[in-house]
């Protein structure tokens, strides 16, 4: 399983998450309550697994070890204490790490912010776990959002939610994807100049198809 390249990268991260999505139906999708900490940013990146049971200290250890450019995925099997805020996220920025995913929670949430890193996480709780757990990461397999992330599996993100998938998944919906926004983007402005919906997709087409029975998709015809 050959990694993406800086550019299959960049395009990914300029995509939304919800187009790869539909490029590719078989992406697999982590708990949805694992979201967006931080609004307003796309995130792409190969995942660096760590198990970290309520305690801050393999966070700690990953966003200063992990290479960059890679997406930190925290697996809490206990997620009732935060195991990561302003400082793990500046240090993840300092050195070019994606973001970083919990299944747990998060704290300073407003240093997270004004940081920019994608963060996702089930929310927020003021209070630290622990610092005694001496693992670090590569973990190998952690379940998140009951999704299995395997180190590096790209882990893709931004405020409509995750998604984990293969490189090889990622680089076959890479062109898929840029289609469908750029299809998108062309029926958003017929809409701002007084087209309908119905004249630049296949509604009628297809609503009349499964009307009858009959096998059909729904398409643009822009």
């Amino acid at each position: 399983m050959d990694p993406l390249t800086a550019d299959e990268l960049a395009r990914a991260r300029a995509l939304a998450t919800s187009s790869l999505c539909d490029a590719d139906k078989t992406l697999a999708l982590p708990d949805p309550a694992i979201r967006a900490m931080v609004p307003d940013v796309r995130m792409a990146g190969p995942a660096v697994t760590v198990v970290a049971p309520d305690d801050h200290l393999p966070v700690l250890v990953a966003a200063g070890e992990a290479a960059p450019g890679s997406v930190l995925v925290v697996a809490n099997p206990r997620g009732s204490r935060a195991i990561a805020g302003e400082l793990v996220a500046a240090e993840a920025r300092r050195r070019g790490l994606a973001g970083i995913v919990i299944d747990g929670h998060c704290r300073d949430v407003a240093g997270l912010r004004a940081l920019g890193l994608p963060v996702f996480a089930r929310g927020s709780t003021p209070a630290s776990g622990t610092a005694r757990d001496p693992r670090g990461f590569d973990e190998g397999t952690v379940a998140v959002g009951g999704v299995a992330v395997r180190p590096g599996d790209v882990v893709l993100g931004d405020d409509d939610g995750l998604a984990v998938a293969t490189p090889d998944q990622v680089r076959a919906a890479l062109a898929g994807a840029e289609a469908i926004e750029r299809a998108e983007a062309a029926v958003l402005a017929g809409l701002g100049q007084g087209r309908s919906l119905a004249d630049q997709t296949t509604i009628a087409e297809h609503r009349a198809a499964r009307a009858a029975g009959r096998e059909s998709s729904l398409g643009f015809t822009v």
